[in-house]
């Protein structure tokens, strides 16, 4: 199963020319994509402190952006908000440390450009 990263989400779903061809190749190719819940706040984040900009309101982008094929959102269980704060050697951000636990999870592969999140041993990962 491939996993997205927030922005790997959101350039299969609005600028595919910016992923890796790997990382097009991979999901492209997916039976089944994930994407944890928390790349919903995330993005909703990014554009409420400007540094991501939608042509459209921010509910509406998600709501399409989480109906593309083969795409299944999945939730914040506790067995991934427990495996996150219990995630050794991991460095960054609250919703980078959801996204990898909700990978492990998942035992999937996470398309991530995000070196943090590439260094981490315990996240298989792709770019």
């Amino acid at each position: 199963m491939i996993v997205l990263d927030t922005h790997a989400w959101i350039w299969w779903a609005a600028e595919r020319d910016r992923l890796s061809r790997r990382a097009y190749a991979a999901i492209d190719g997916a039976k089944e994509i994930a994407l944890p819940a928390i790349a919903c706040w995330e993005l909703a984040m990014l554009v409420a402190k400007g540094r991501l900009r939608l042509d459209r309101d921010v509910l509406t982008w998600v709501r399409q952006a989480v109906n593309l094929p083969k795409l299944s959102l999945v939730p914040l269980l506790p067995e991934i908000s427990v495996s996150a704060a219990t995630l050794p050697d991991f460095r960054g951000d609250p919703a980078d440390r959801m996204i990898a636990a909700t990978t492990v999870y998942l035992g999937g592969i996470l398309v991530t450009k995000d070196q943090r999140l590439r260094r981490c041993r315990h996240v298989q990962t792709l770019w």
